[in-house]
């Protein structure tokens, strides 16, 4: 992983170069990882920021707290790691600004994603620079996967596979949802676990499955990203299974759904669900190179549109290091789709109290896709 993050960082550094960039700052954790291949666990929400400093010609430069330094400089190929502290003259501003230096007319950074804390800086102590958008040129190098990434990604598909499973055969009459997701976490670590070792670079990857699980039940499905609760399931109920925050594995996220119904279906909630699978597959089906990513989202539409419903939610994004990144399956957004591009498909429409959804990640290959998630895609009795 970091001899290709090095070589990504070499990349970029050429692209720069071809671009007139002087320096960039890279502050979004994704893009970090991409790059220098680490992360943290402290991050900017709490005001203690690690940020990439790339310029064309010199060796990257990573600024993190001095309490993160240690397991940074094992985690990054970059040699040059410079600490600031919380006390002292020895800020990160400070040392965010001798990495800069004085002669800077322009610096790059994420303007999408910057921090308001690094953007206040820039904006008191860097009055006369103007700060331009980064994010495009490594935003067109994230659109494509090589192999390694693809297989990292297909080792998240398989856990989220057995995340899957577990939050399958934990439904019942009278269980509570957040037993569900004490389900889901513990089959997801022990798969993750299975990957890793405790050797290099591995023994900083935590195969901790996290983050608050995405799960709507009974008349509260169509309430997009509600959260596991005390709320017990009766027979009859749907419930919804989203891991598009869990689904991840050595900070390659995925996108994957599932909606389930304890004993029985009514006929309107199997006709909904059964208009989010044909519509999600429709879209699918029709990935291949050379297609547009609006036309992904016309042939899910075109599906909705015979079984008389219509669904204001895209079709899908693509996915990576980050939970979305560019392009997406929408109208309006006519990029071309070429071989290594990873996204996340989605079935999604809301009628009243009832949800119909579906999701799964896949690959665009060659010929057509291949599946990176993998779990039955019908109505799904527990």
């Amino acid at each position: 992983m970091l001899e290709e993050a090095k070589l990504r960082s070499s990349v970029l550094q050429t692209k720069m170069k071809e671009a007139g960039i002087e320096v960039a700052v890279f502050t979004d954790e994704s893009s970090i990882a991409y790059l220098a291949g680490f992360w943290g666990y402290l991050g900017i929400e709490f005001g203690r920021p690690t940020m990439l400093v790339i310029r064309p010609d010199e060796t990257p430069v990573v600024i993190t707290p001095l309490m993160e330094s240690e397991m940074v400089a094992e985690m990054t190929w970059v040699e040059d790691v410079r600490v600031w502290e919380d006390m002292g003259d020895n800020s990160w501003g400070r040392v965010l600004a001798d990495a800069l230096g004085d002669n800077c007319s322009k610096v790059w950074v994420e303007k999408n994603t910057i921090p308001a804390i690094v953007r206040n800086f820039f904006d008191d102590q860097f009055k006369t620079v103007d700060l331009m958008d980064i994010s495009p040129v490594l935003g067109q190098m994230r659109m494509i996967k090589s192999s390694l990434e693809i297989d990292v990604m297909k080792q998240a598909g398989e856990i989220a596979g057995a995340m899957m499973k577990a939050a399958h055969d934990s439904l019942r009459d009278g269980a509570a949802e957040y037993e569900s997701a004490l389900s889901v976490i513990n089959a997801g670590t022990r798969k993750a676990a299975g990957f890793l070792t405790d050797k290099g670079w591995e023994k900083f990857v935590s195969p901790m499955i996290h983050n608050l699980q995405i799960l709507q039940s009974g008349a509260d499905t169509s309430m997009v990203h509600r959260r596991a609760s005390v709320k017990e399931y009766a027979i009859g109920d749907p419930v919804y299974f989203c891991f598009c925050n869990m689904a991840q594995f050595k900070q390659y996220k995925l996108g994957f759904d599932r909606m389930f119904h304890i004993k029985e279906i009514s006929d309107e909630a199997a006709h909904v669900q059964q208009a989010a699978i044909d519509a999600q597959q429709a879209a699918i089906h029709a990935i291949k190179p050379g297609v547009l990513a609006e036309d992904i989202a016309a042939a899910a539409n075109e599906i909705y549109k015979e079984r008389g419903y219509e669904t204001g939610y895209r079709t899908g994004r693509s996915i990576g290091v980050a939970y979305l990144e560019a392009p997406e399956l929408k109208a309006g957004d006519k990029t071309v789709l070429q071989p290594g591009m990873t996204f996340a498909v989605d079935g999604g429409i809301s009628i009243d109290s009832l949800g119909g959804r579906i999701g799964d990640s896949i690959v665009v290959t060659e010929t057509g896709f291949d599946y990176i998630t993998s779990y039955p895609r019908e109505l799904l009795i527990a």
